[in-house]
Order: structure tokens, then sequence, then C-alpha cells
């Protein structure tokens, strides 16, 4: 099956080509290509970046099979283009999206950089979260509760999204609602250093990376499989955060 991955939620993006499900193992994953996508002119290069990328491979765009694409959290202009340009491909091609949460798809790695630290007995069940720089003093947040075994497998529950102050995200620690927090963003981990009592500081871990094509195609891989992939018509941003429009259009009509 041949996937196409798109992330346009960042300061910089990416697409992705993705061979997933053809070879002997239950779900091998094969990344044909990453082609980066420079910030700020995602409008202009998202399109020609992908008939490239399959060009240059020898595909079709009929070739498709199905859409992986990052829904959000993050830039509202660069999710809008990206999206807007994966409803039309698959409106034309009539190809099912996957839509990801960058959230959910650290997740898995957030409580793997912290399974083996500071942990008692097993098996026992934690909760952590995962934190995304949002500007303004804030973070993206997605809280799980994770199952480690005896044998040290995993598996999670995701407890939902939210936008908070770094303040709220520090809390999350001292009240022991999170046992870890953990971020691929700089600016996050430090404020979360300069707030946290020095107790608690070995519990924000900064082993993370913002997720590539490989790891969005395999977890969009497992969804499609599970039937969890929608249509064009469907398919919607997950800002979390309302748009400052909608935030100043509320406080003029409340005032």
């Amino acid at each position: 099956m041949l996937l196409l991955v798109t992330d346009t939620s960042g300061k910089d993006g990416f697409v992705g080509l993705v061979r997933a499900g053809d070879g002997a193992q239950a779900s091998p994953i094969e990344v044909l290509e990453q082609v980066a996508l420079a910030g700020g002119t995602f409008s202009a290069q998202l399109v020609p970046q992908i008939a490239g990328v399959l060009a240059k491979h020898k595909f079709h765009k009929t070739d498709l099979d199905a859409f992986v694409v990052v829904s959000g959290p993050g830039s509202f202009t660069g999710l809008r283009v990206g999206l807007a340009a994966i409803k039309a491909l698959a409106e034309i091609l009539h190809k099912p999206i996957v839509p990801l949460s960058l959230l959910e798809v650290l997740a898995p790695y957030g409580h793997m950089i912290a399974a083996g630290h500071d942990q008692p007995n097993r098996p026992a069940t934690f909760r952590y979260a995962v934190a995304l720089d949002a500007g303004r003093g804030e973070a993206f947040v997605g809280q799980y509760a994770v199952v480690i075994s005896v044998e040290q497998n995993a598996w999670f529950e995701p407890l939902g999204e939210s936008l908070l102050t770094l303040d709220k995200l520090t809390a999350l620690l001292e009240s022991g609602a999170a046992q870890w927090i953990a971020t691929p963003d700089q600016t996050v981990f430090d404020a979360l250093g300069k707030r946290v009592p020095e107790s608690l500081r070995s519990r924000v871990r900064r082993g993370l990376r913002r997720p590539g094509s490989e790891e969005m195609a395999r977890i969009g891989w497992q969804k499609l499989k599970a039937g969890e992939a929608t249509s064009s018509e469907q398919l919607d941003a997950n800002y979390i955060r309302r748009s400052d429009a909608e935030i100043f259009s509320k406080t003029a009509t409340e005032s």
C-alpha cells in the first residue's frame, strides 16, 4: 500500500512517500523518501513537492492508496494549507484520509523514554504527559495512562488533549497528575526546568524528536487497518487553541 504522509503543523514541514504492509512482517514500513517543506511557503511548495516525489519514484497520483496527515495541533495557517491540499487530492482520487494528532504520534515514544527510569516494580500503571510549544507561555498537552508489564511491554490510553499555560503544566507534575512530562521542544524543557522543584526536574524528559514519515506512517497504517480513516468532507483541523479572530470576536461581543 502506498501512503502519502504530510505534516504542515509546525514552523517547517514535510511530505513523505511510504510503502506499508507489503512485506513479510506484520506491519512493515518503508520510507521511500521524505522531502522537507520550508516554513512560510507551504502553499507554494506542497502540491509541487507531492508531484515531484511521486514522479521521482515513477508513481502517478492514482497509485496512492491513502493519505496520512497531521491535523494538529499547530499553526493555523500551516494546517489550513496542508489539510486543504489533502482534502482536494483525496476527493479527486476517492482515497481515504487518516488524520493524526502530533501529540498521539509522540505519545508512545514519550513513555518509552521514561519507562526505564525511576519506576517501581512492574506491572504498574502511570500517568504522563507529552507537551509541544504553543508559544505565548503555553503548551499543547496530551495526557496518557500507560501500563508497563513485567516483560516491559507497554500500552497506553489517551486521557485528553488541551492547551495549558506552562504554570499549569508544571502543576501536573507537582500534583502527581503526571508522573513525567516528555517534550521535543527545548523551550518547553527549559521553561519547566525553571518552574518545577529540583526534586522533580528528572521527571521532565527531552529524549523526543519531532516525528517524521516513519513514525506517522506506522500509526496511520494501524488506524487505516482498524477502519479509522475519514473522508475529505469529514477532515477537520485539531487546533486546540482558538484563533485570534474567534477570541477577539467573542471579546467584542461580550463587551
